[in-house]
């Protein structure tokens, strides 16, 4: 049985989770939603209404994290799980402080005490971290990606993406071009692939 992924395109827990699904090059039956009209099957299979949320069997995966341990543990042909201790420090501190900042700064008028600006620096604190190694290497750890930059750089692109003249403005050439890379290469285009909002009637796509 084809596993069923449930789905938002712009979504950085559901494009990370693409992206490990993409990697293990699984088929899985990609079910685009809207958020304010979220399908009743996907509801029913996980209460919670988050996305990404993937059906294997009798199985639900509604944490986009377990998603790509899920995918990565069925084929993990990039080797992407081959990375140091830090790597897990490293999603650990995107997952937690950065997201959290990033969200205080993008959606400030949501929160009350919200200052975008300092905000915007607390998330970029944490990314000057890894400016020094990004200068020398492509990817966090050497010359190929691991879970640690799928895991992380869609909250990135989020971020650049609030105010990219800005970004761009910053001394942070490595982070820059860790960004660019990814948003240039072929992975990201096909895990951004545009599909219909679907619904019970129309004829399911497969992915990747």
């Amino acid at each position: 049985m084809t596993p069923i992924l449930y789905s938002f395109r712009r979504c950085p827990y559901a494009m990370r989770a693409r992206l490990a699904i993409a990697s293990a090059g699984i088929e899985v039956e990609l079910r685009e939603i809207v958020l304010r009209d979220k399908p009743a099957e996907m509801l029913a299979a996980s209460p919670k209404g988050t996305v990404p949320v993937l059906i294997v069997s009798d199985q639900v995966i509604d944490e986009s994290r377990d998603i790509m341990d899920w995918a990565l543990a069925q084929n993990d042909p990039e080797c992407l799980l081959d990375m140091p201790a830090e790597g897990e420090d490293w999603i650990a501190a995107i997952e937690g402080p950065f997201k959290t900042a990033l969200d205080r700064y993008k959606y400030d008028t949501r929160y009350e005490d919200a200052d975008a600006t300092a905000e915007r620096e607390v998330a970029a604190s944490i990314l000057r971290q890894v400016d020094p190694q990004l200068r020398q290497t492509p990817w966090l750890f050497g010359e190929k990606p691991s879970l640690a930059d799928l895991a992380t750089i869609t909250f990135v692109r989020q971020y650049a993406m609030v105010d990219r003249d800005w970004f761009n403005a910053q001394d942070w050439p490595g982070v820059i071009g860790w960004l660019d890379r990814f948003l240039d290469s072929p992975r990201f285009a096909a895990i951004m692939t545009k599909y219909e909002k679907w619904n019970a009637q129309m004829i399911p796509v497969t992915f990747p």
